[in-house]
């Protein structure tokens, strides 16, 4: 499948002049999105990303990117943010469009203490275990100046997660399974070259079913969503004239700048996901066991404490970004987490008839703005189908995850449209890889999918329904006209640092300054 134009020339001229600068709302992505998640954070995915790799002579692969446990401050210790031993991580392929997993990689975690018992000190001939994470200066994977040793294990699973073929990847260096994560960035004392330490937690790995080598990267890196998140959540607590002028994105600060998430990163030959069709679907999930026992008295150890059980249950899933935050309501947002692409159905209301646009009209107190074209077919589009032409599959179940069509080539940074395809495609450009078609770290999700809540995909499927999307979705049904197109969160997804190269994130700030 290859990429055909979205847009026709005669929905370009009634989008060119609104469109020019930058578009959107005031969201955040999916950090605490849900009850139950926000008691188990360690869990919490935070963003997905799937993308054709940019990183010069990697064009053939695709980036995975799985971001967990939010808002993370630098200076959270003793303990830090080590990922949970009794989860399941999980980052699943669907490559034939049928809403159901054919490849997940999953990810498990040890978090055990240095040499069983841990460090300890001779304190007056006796031998005690420190209380922090580290006993010295840190440069190098398994530093005897560490007191927790960080390990985790991968393995693909084909076919269903539960009762499909699993193999371990293996390291190409040696064969083992077993890899290291590097501790969290305590500081700059601790670990004086924190980018050149990571960087040797990189791993390049063999897949199984795969001939062609991945690579490998698990490890805390800093948050690389940017929002307002303050000001978005206390009813888009800013004057309507500053998040309707262009001119002013960028004027705030992003929110959750000074944040670090932990990330999962995968980047694998594309001619491994796919089957037949240049199109994949992705999202990420967490899951728990179904029982655990609290000891009133554990043992000395490292999470002695927690006995769990039973099958696992899953908590957390992430697809296309901002969907269970600001679509789903809020007495379903523990079933969405819970549930599989291919039960979305009972889910379909939130998509076709959305709360969204009248929340923005109580939030705005500018009442009648909301589109008026139900059922919103053209969300369902956006958000369940992919966009015929440029990620949609062939033989596509309705159902909500990140689509990625593996066939559009990769676009190197500086030349990224933040507005994903939209924006491109009004500036002219030859960027037809960036979000809804997949997802990329430059791109500015929070006004792209803004503007299709508003109804900017009516404003551009015209009334001669050049887009395909009904004759109920025109102009007429958008109330907010080109001002849909204007709206924006005071803050710039294009200016988070980010790296040029695998694993992209950008290295965690460390816990002191």
């Amino acid at each position: 499948m290859h990429p055909q134009p979205l847009f026709r020339a005669a929905a370009l001229s009634v989008l060119a002049a609104s469109l020019a600068a930058a578009f959107g709302g005031a969201l955040a992505s999916s950090h605490r999105e849900a009850p139950f998640i926000t008691t188990s954070p360690k869990v919490d995915a935070t963003d997905f990303y799937m993308f054709r790799s940019y990183e010069p002579g990697r064009s053939e692969h695709v980036t995975l990117i799985a971001n967990y446990a939010p808002l993370q401050d630098a200076y959270g210790g003793p303990n830090y943010f080590a990922m949970d031993a009794n989860a399941l991580y999980e980052i699943h392929i669907d490559n034939n469009g049928d809403a159901k997993e054919d490849i997940s990689f999953q990810f498990r975690f040890s978090n055990k203490l240095a040499g069983g018992s841990g460090v300890a000190l001779n304190i007056g001939g006796k031998q005690v275990a420190i209380p922090l994470v580290q006993a010295g200066a840190v440069t190098t994977p398994g530093s005897a100046s560490l007191n927790l040793a960080e390990t985790f294990n991968v393995t693909v699973k084909r076919g269903d997660r539960r009762k499909g073929t699993g193999a371990a990847i293996t390291n190409a260096n040696g064969g083992g399974s077993t890899f290291i994560k590097p501790v969290d960035n305590i500081g700059v004392k601790t670990l004086p070259d924190y980018a050149g330490y990571a960087a040797q937690h990189i791993y390049t790995v063999n897949i199984p079913g795969c001939s062609q080598p991945a690579k490998l990267f698990v490890g805390q890196r800093q948050d690389p969503f940017a929002v307002n998140l303050g000001t978005t959540f206390d009813l888009v607590n800013a004057p309507v004239a500053v998040i309707t002028d262009p001119a002013l994105i960028n004027a705030a600060p992003n929110t959750i700048a000074d944040k670090n998430v932990t990330t999962l990163a995968l980047e694998v030959h594309r001619s491994c996901l796919t089957n037949g069709d240049d199109v994949i679907g992705g999202w990420t999930t967490a899951s728990l066991r179904q029982a655990r026992l609290l000891d009133g008295a554990p043992p000395s150890g490292h999470q002695a404490s927690e006995k769990v059980g039973g099958a696992w249950v899953q908590v957390s899933r992430l697809g296309m970004p901002l969907v269970n935050e600001v679509v789903i309501g809020l007495k379903d947002k523990d079933k969405f987490n819970a549930s599989k692409p291919s039960g979305d159905g009972q889910f379909a209301d939130y998509v076709t008839n959305p709360t969204l646009p009248a929340l923005l009209e109580i939030a705005l107190a500018l009442p009648n703005i909301a589109p008026t074209n139900f059922p919103r077919n053209d969300l369902v589009t956006t958000f369940l189908t992919g966009i015929a032409g440029v990620n949609q599959p062939r033989n596509v179940v309705a159902s909500e995850m990140l689509r990625l069509n593996t066939g559009i080539a990769p676009v190197p940074f500086a030349q990224q449209n933040r507005l994903g395809i939209v924006g491109n495609i009004l500036a002219g450009g030859t960027d037809n890889a960036g979000f809804p078609n997949g997802r990329r770290p430059k791109d500015d999700v929070v006004d792209i999918a803004l503007v299709a809540v508003m109804g900017g995909l009516c404003m551009a499927n015209g009334d001669t329904n050049a887009l395909g999307f009904g004759a109920a979705c025109k102009p007429s049904a958008v109330p907010l006209g080109a001002t849909a197109f204007r709206l924006h969160d005071a803050v710039d997804q294009a200016v988070v640092p980010l790296l040029p190269a695998f694993p992209y994130l950008n290295t965690p700030l460390p816990g002191t300054r």
